[in-house]
């Protein structure tokens, strides 16, 4: 059985993406939208694999857009538990930017996804058997 801090360790959870034009708005950024809901999938896969129960988003916390994320630019998204209850978790998820052609990286979004736990019924359940 493992315990709750190797689950969150198990579960952290990265992706990459490319900015493209389909993905931004008339000032050639990301479109803000575009990143919640990529955030709220990366934040999804990580409680799943975090928990592996049905888990559904109840909530989000403040979301920070510290910087503008132009097209033709490289995104990584990394999700990570931060806080666990008895039927629920938090998870953290940061947006880093980087530059196609050279070694720049820095933070440009951050936030906060909470997920239950939910049986066939959408009750909620444990988050994890402990």
């Amino acid at each position: 059985m493992n315990t709750i801090e190797e689950l969150i360790k198990k579960s952290e959870t990265k992706i990459f993406k490319a900015v493209f034009p389909n993905t931004t708005n008339h000032y050639g950024t990301l479109f803000g939208g575009t990143a919640l809901q990529l955030m709220d999938e990366v934040s999804f896969i990580c409680a799943t694999r975090f928990s592996r129960k049905k888990v559904v988003t109840i909530s989000t916390d403040k979301i920070d857009f510290g910087k503008p994320i132009p097209e033709g630019t490289i995104i990584e998204l990394i999700a990570k538990v931060t806080e666990v209850g008895r039927t629920s978790c938090i998870v953290k998820v940061d947006i880093y930017k980087e530059d196609m052609y050279c070694d720049d990286r820095e933070i440009a979004v951050s936030g906060h996804f909470k997920f239950v736990a939910i049986d066939n019924d959408k009750n909620p359940i444990p988050i994890v058997d402990q």
